[in-house]
């Protein structure tokens, strides 16, 4: 089924292909205002897909962790905050969020807050970050 020309929704696509990210702006133009505060934002985005990184484009620990994701076959929303206007905002929200100073890249799984790459990489070695992907719907084996 092809999306309809006024979705604002991002495509499932191979999130380190450069070409394939959608512009967090794009996605929000027709609810912009409902996001005055970067916490929200952030709530409202990463509820919206199973799997959702907050990421800077030329951070290599963003880029370990998206590579994580699809080397398991899961297809994560990336929002790259390097290239939103609003972007500053909802970093410093991620680290107020988190407590730390280094908060990117952030990982949420079914709406729930996983962490930053030391929880996500805890949890793969642990064992608990399949079954979490599996509960979310984003691996299905």
């Amino acid at each position: 089924m092809a999306p309809d020309e006024n979705s604002r929704e991002p495509y499932p696509l191979d999130p380190l292909e450069k070409s394939n990210l959608i512009p967090i702006t794009t996605q929000l133009k027709a609810r912009s205002s409902a996001f005055g505060d970067p916490l929200e934002r952030i709530e409202e985005l990463a509820s919206g897909n199973a799997v959702v990184i907050f990421s800077i484009s030329t951070c290599c620990m963003c880029h370990a962790v998206k590579r994580l994701f699809c080397g398991m076959g899961v297809n994560p929303t990336v929002y790259e905050l390097d290239e939103d206007p609003r972007g500053k905002e909802m970093e410093k929200a991620l680290i107020r969020l988190l407590g730390n100073s280094s908060a990117l890249p952030v990982v949420f799984i079914g709406g729930k807050l996983v962490g930053a790459m030391d929880r996500v990489m805890a949890s793969h070695i642990n064992g608990t970050l399949v079954p979490l992907l599996k509960e979310a719907g984003a691996l299905w084996l």
